[in-house]
C-alpha cells in the first residue's frame, strides 16, 4: 500500500486537495540533485515526460512552483529549495524506518560457503554489513574448496556458496548468478624472476606458457581454480611443472615464502599474504581468469533470510570491486 503525507505539507501550509506521494518527494529531490530532468529520469528508470508530469502534479498539489525549467536544466525556486531540504530529511527517515522494519522482520540462520581466497576479502565486510542491516540473521560461514562446497550445496547442507566453474554449479543442480571475474597472478618468493628466466620479459605481467617450467604449487584437481588452470594449460598444449598439490591457501603461501616454489592465485589470495615476502606478476593471457558464481538452492527452497543474504552479498561484492578493495577483480557484465 503506498504511503502518503496528508493534511499538512512539508512547507507548513494546507494542501488544496489530494495527497503528496513519497515517490514525488524522491522524484523532486533527484531532479534537483541531478540538475536535469533527463538525467534524473534515467537514474530513476522513468521517461522524462513521466517525471516532468509527476513534478508538475506535485507543484499543483502544493500550489507552489518548485522548479525553474530551462534549456540547460532545472534549478529549484526558493520554495523548491525549502521543500527539498525537508523532503530530503523525510526520505532519510522513511528509508531508515523501512530498513529497521525489514531488519526486525528478517531472522533465522543462513549458511554460506566460501573458498579461502574469497573468504579472505569478502567475509569480514559481509559480516559487518549483515550486522548493520540484518542483526537478527545468524550467519553460518563454511570455508572450503569449491568442489566440496558444491557437494554440500547439492546435499542441502548449505544455502548458498560462491563457486568457480559452471561444472560445479551444474553438478550441484543449483541456481547461479555470475558475480565477478578475477585476474590471476604468478606469486613467488620475494626475489623476482629475471628476464632470462621468463622468456626475456621483465614487465609486471607474464604469459602462462612462460611459467609452465617453474616449480608450481597448485590446489588439487577438486578445486575450481585448478580445473580452470588445467583447461588453460591444455589449450596451450603445455604441461605445467606441478611439484606439490596443496589445498590450504595458508600452507601454499608459507611454502612460497620458504622458497619452495610458485603458485597461480587470484588477487584475493594476497589479502592474507605478507606482500614484502612475495613477488607478484599478472598472468597476461586473455581469458585466463577465475569466474565467481553465486550459487544457491532454488528460490522456492530459500528462506526470506537467505534471500536477504544473497542480495546483501551482491551489494558488498559490488562495493568492494568498485572501491578497489578486491585486487584484479571486475564485475561480471551480463
Amino acid at each position: 500500500m503506498p504511503t502518503f503525507y496528508r493534511e499538512q505539507n512539508l512547507l507548513g501550509c494546507e494542501l488544496s486537495e489530494g495527497f503528496v506521494e513519497i515517490r514525488q518527494l524522491r522524484y523532486l529531490v533527484t531532479a534537483v540533485e541531478c540538475g536535469s530532468l533527463g538525467r534524473a529520469a534515467a537514474q530513476l528508470g522513468l521517461a522524462t515526460s513521466a517525471l516532468s508530469q509527476q513534478i508538475s502534479r506535485l507543484e499543483s498539489e502544493l500550489s507552489a512552483r518548485l522548479l525553474v525549467r530551462g534549456t540547460s536544466g532545472v534549478t529549484p525556486t526558493e520554495a523548491g529549495s525549502a521543500f527539498c531540504r525537508h523532503a530530503t530529511l523525510a526520505l532519510r527517515h522513511i528509508d531508515a524506518a523501512a530498513a529497521s522494519a525489514e531488519g526486525a522482520r528478517l531472522s533465522g540462520t543462513v549458511s554460506l560457503g566460501l573458498a579461502p581466497t574469497t573468504s579472505s576479502v569478502l567475509a569480514v565486510p559481509l559480516i559487518e554489513a549483515l550486522a548493520r542491516n540484518y542483526p537478527n540473521i545468524r550467519l553460518q560461514l563454511v570455508e572450503g574448496m569449491s568442489g566440496h562446497l558444491a557437494n554440500m550445496l547439492k546435499a542441502r547442507q548449505i544455502d548458498l556458496a560462491v563457486l568457480f566453474n559452471d561444472e560445479a554449479v551444474t553438478f550441484a543442480k543449483s541456481e547461479a548468478i555470475p558475480l565477478l571475474d578475477e585476474s590471476l597472478f604468478l606469486i613467488g618468493p620475494s626475489t623476482p624472476l629475471t628476464a632470462d628466466e621468463v622468456g626475456g620479459t621483465s614487465s609486471d605481467a607474464i604469459a602462462l606458457e612462460d611459467i609452465a617450467f617453474l616449480p608450481l604449487i597448485l590446489p588439487s584437481r577438486t578445486h575450481g581454480l585448478r580445473a580452470s588452470l588445467d583447461r588453460s594449460f591444455d589449450a596451450l598444449k603445455v604441461r605445467p611443472n606441478i611439484v606439490m598439490e596443496i589445498d590450504s591457501l595458508a600452507v601454499i603461501l608459507d611454502a612460497i615464502t620458504a622458497n619452495l616454489g610458485y603458485s597461480i592465485q587470484p588477487g584475493a589470495a594476497l589479502t592474507r599474504a605478507p606482500a614484502q615476502n612475495l613477488s607478484v606478476k599478472l598472468i597476461s593471457d586473455s581469458g585466463v581468469c577465475r569466474r565467481n558464481l553465486l550459487a544457491s538452492l532454488p528460490d522456492q527452497e530459500l528462506s526470506p533470510a537467505a534471500l536477504a543474504l544473497r542480495a546483501q552479498l551482491r551489494k558488498v561484492v559490488t562495493g568492494l570491486v568498485r572501491n578497489d578493495r578486491w585486487r584484479g577483480a571486475t564485475l561480471h557484465e551480463s
